[in-house]
């Protein structure tokens, strides 16, 4: 869809520590063959902060640097993929209330990696259906830790890294300029990440750390490598398709491609390569110092292009994002200033 009038006013991430991957290889923990294949350099991990810790932390630096205030914030949206810091627990109220403070609605969003473009969406459906509303402040955390996850092995082709983002979607005027979104969902690639293990009654209840290769050996057993592949690519094709056109651009026009924090080889063969892609134009020599962060990886990035620089007045950035379930988002971002803040960082 084309978006009018609806902006991003601040944002924030917070990465607590970083692990190098060779460390991790020398340990034992990463297999060389992984170390090799995803080429990361290290990965953003968390010595003691929940997940829901460092998106309050995040929230208040988007916050600080948006100029807003519970007044001003009518919608929060947290998104998040594996275990938060508490049991049964809303995460997004503990947000609210170390944040804000205020009464908005605070809701959780659980569609795995492609969490933060839906938090997007939705913020801009409710920002844009009531005259005088506001503020979105969109959240996004996960601290990948065992005995769940093992973040080497659950996903071998993209090391899990621990982290939150924030970012404020405001109809108050920001520093870029949302031009256009796209969501789809292809509910047949669902079994993708399930597998064909029984329903449990309790978490983990078939195996221990989660591993999502068993899950996707299942799934193309049954139905072929090439069904899965080109469903996947379709849906990706589809959502970029629709951001670029509804922006009125080709993917040659915008400046910058944010993609998922996935690993080298994953990346070569969903984006650059079947898109004509220059890794270049992405965030990739900062994504492979921070690993995957879960919903995160979109926010995270376009944070990077705007502190370090890289991203300029006048430049388009395309953000990109895929989940497991299966969805998949996209949305063109026009950046109109360099703010204060990022000078300043």
């Amino acid at each position: 869809m084309r978006v009018e009038d609806l902006y991003i006013r601040g944002t924030g991430v917070r990465l607590p520590a970083s692990l190098p991957v060779a460390d991790a290889v020398a340990s034992g923990d990463c297999p060389a063959r992984v170390a090799a294949a995803t080429g990361m350099v290290s990965v953003a991990y968390s010595p003691g902060e929940s997940a829901a810790e460092m998106a309050v932390h995040a929230a208040r630096t988007a916050l600080e640097r948006a100029g807003g205030s519970g007044g001003d914030t009518d919608l929060i949206l947290h998104a998040d993929t594996y275990h938060q810091g508490q049991d049964l627990w809303p995460v997004a109220s503990y947000v609210q209330r170390e944040t804000l403070g205020n009464n908005c609605p605070a809701i959780e969003i659980r569609q795995m990696s492609n969490g933060g473009m839906a938090a997007l969406d939705l913020a801009h459906s409710y920002l844009t259906a009531v005259p005088g509303r506001r503020d979105a402040l969109l959240t996004t955390a996960d601290r990948f830790c065992e005995p769940g996850i093992d973040r080497w092995h659950t996903d071998p082709g993209t090391p899990y890294a621990d982290g939150a983002t924030a970012l404020v979607l405001s109809r108050r005027g920001g520093y870029a300029r949302l031009r256009s979104l796209a969501m789809l969902a292809d509910p047949e690639l669902e079994p993708l990440h399930r597998g064909d293990e029984p329903f449990g009654r309790a978490p983990f209840s078939h195996r221990i750390p989660v591993d999502f290769e068993e899950a996707k050996r299942s799934f193309v057993a049954r139905v072929g490598m090439s069904y899965a592949v080109t469903r996947a690519h379709a849906g990706q094709q589809t959502v970029l398709k629709q951001a670029l056109a509804d922006a009125d651009l080709e993917l040659g026009d915008v400046d910058w491609v944010v993609l998922p924090h996935f690993g080298r080889r994953r990346l070569q063969s969903i984006y650059y390569q079947p898109f004509g892609i220059d890794p270049a134009r992405t965030a990739w020599e900062w994504s492979r110092t921070v690993g995957h962060l879960g919903a995160g990886d979109q926010f995270a990035s376009l944070d990077h292009l705007v502190v370090s620089g890289r991203a300029a007045p006048g430049d388009r950035c395309l953000l990109v994002g895929v989940g497991a379930g299966y969805s998949w988002g996209s949305a063109v971002v026009e950046i109109l200033d360099r703010p204060d803040w990022a000078r300043a960082a």
